[in-house]
């Protein structure tokens, strides 16, 4: 009992962290802000409480090497592209057609793994990435040059690339450090890099604009990232990953109720290709309820 106790708790906790990761989205219509304006506070925030989890928990953070710490500022300047991409896409176009080509990146890690890595190709791969790619073209209603939604999509699918670039790039780190000690990391270089290219003058906040960046950064990235570990420690990876493609389906019905956002019939068909061929690529093989570490 105290067993199946433990497994609903872990759902709750990775579909809040989900719901957490779609409700971010809106941020972007929120926030009358430029992107790198947003996710500078975003990170900002971020860093503060990731850095108080750690010491609350007292979890080692110090770096090993000097190495380490230079793919940390690289994978930094790399989160705060993607961060910044996902913010401009949304605000060019919608909350749907951002959150749907960011969710291209399973097509980017298809590519990008055998590239780099030297793994094996294998054929459900490829119509994997062929159905994503169906999903996108369909997403995307505008495709004259020039046009915002057009511009909007090109961003989310920066998004969706930078984002996967980083999750293999990450693939070292994990060996060493925590995934809460990553983050932190991460979000603090991101942090300082776009303090190094963001005006000043565009750093003079409303008290509502720094609310809303604080619970950008607090409840939306530290809050969902810690979450969504702890989930970790009871579900397999591959049944959190199966429940985070649900995230532009939270972040599209938020949009719906909270923006007034309604999404086109090809919005919602191409939406639901991506999201179910997401689905099927990490589907676990065991049931949900079986699958503990």
């Amino acid at each position: 009992m105290k067993h199946l106790r433990g497994i609903r708790l872990a759902l709750l906790q990775v579909h809040a962290s989900v719901f957490l990761f779609g409700l971010s989205g809106l941020f972007g219509k929120f926030l009358a802000l430029p992107a790198s304006v947003i996710v500078l506070g975003r990170t900002g925030f971020a860093t503060l409480a990731l850095g108080l989890v750690l010491a609350l928990g007292r979890q080692p953070v110090q770096l090993r090497s000097r190495r380490d710490g230079l793919g940390m500022a690289l994978l930094g300047g790399l989160l705060a592209f993607h961060w910044v991409s996902f913010f401009v896409s949304i605000q060019l176009a919608t909350v749907a057609i951002g959150l749907l080509t960011f969710s291209s990146f399973p097509v980017f890690v298809t590519v990008l793994e055998p590239l780099l890595f030297k793994t094996p190709w294998r054929w459900r791969d490829g119509a994997i990435a062929a159905l994503v790619v169906l999903g996108v073209a369909l997403v995307i209603p505008d495709y004259r040059p020039g046009s915002a939604t057009a511009l909007g999509a090109l961003w989310g699918l920066l998004s969706g690339l930078s984002f996967a670039l980083l999750q293999l790039l990450n693939k070292g780190y994990r060996q060493r450090y925590s995934a809460l000690a990553i983050a932190f990391y991460q979000d603090l270089f991101a942090c300082l890099s776009l303090l190094v290219v963001t005006p000043l003058a565009s750093l003079a906040l409303t008290p509502r604009e720094v609310g809303l960046l604080l619970v950008l950064g607090v409840l939306c990235t530290a809050v969902a990232h810690t979450l969504f570990i702890e989930s970790l420690a009871v579900l397999r990876t591959q049944t959190a990953s199966v429940i985070s493609a649900l995230e532009p389906v939270y972040g599209i019905v938020l949009a719906l109720l909270l923006l007034g956002e309604l999404p086109t019939l090809r919005v919602v068909a191409g939406g639901g290709l991506i999201v179910g061929t997401t689905l099927w690529a990490s589907w676990p093989k065991a049931k949900i309820s079986a699958e503990t570490d």
